[in-house]
């Protein structure tokens, strides 16, 4: 859930970037959100409506503790029917995964 700048800085080997302000719900441009759902997400849309019996789990994460990117992003997915069971947080975000001396990787450009 990070804008491209933070994640410049180093992100969790392994992670997929969405960046929160593409993917907030009711705010950002629909046809971007439902490209996300649908191609990253594993989300169907049938006859406008959105299917999540294929959805992925996603695990979202920000910059810390204190970053309201993901739970925006997490409260936007609910409120369109994305199965709660389906959604991770790592609250701590990147702030505690580099505290713990994790590995970070900055992508490549």
């Amino acid at each position: 859930s990070r804008t491209p700048d933070w994640v410049a800085k180093g992100t969790i080997p392994g992670s997929v970037n969405i960046p929160w302000d593409q993917l907030n719900i009711g705010h950002s441009d629909p046809i971007t959100v439902q490209d996300i759902l649908e191609k990253q997400f594993g989300v169907r849309n049938q006859d406008g409506f959105y299917l999540f019996d294929q959805a992925k789990t996603v695990v979202m994460f920000c910059n810390g503790p204190w970053c309201g990117q993901s739970p925006t992003n997490i409260r936007g997915l609910l409120k369109i029917g994305y199965p709660a069971n389906r959604i991770k947080w790592y609250r701590g975000g990147m702030q505690d995964w580099e505290s713990l001396g994790l590995t970070t990787v900055k992508p490549a450009k």
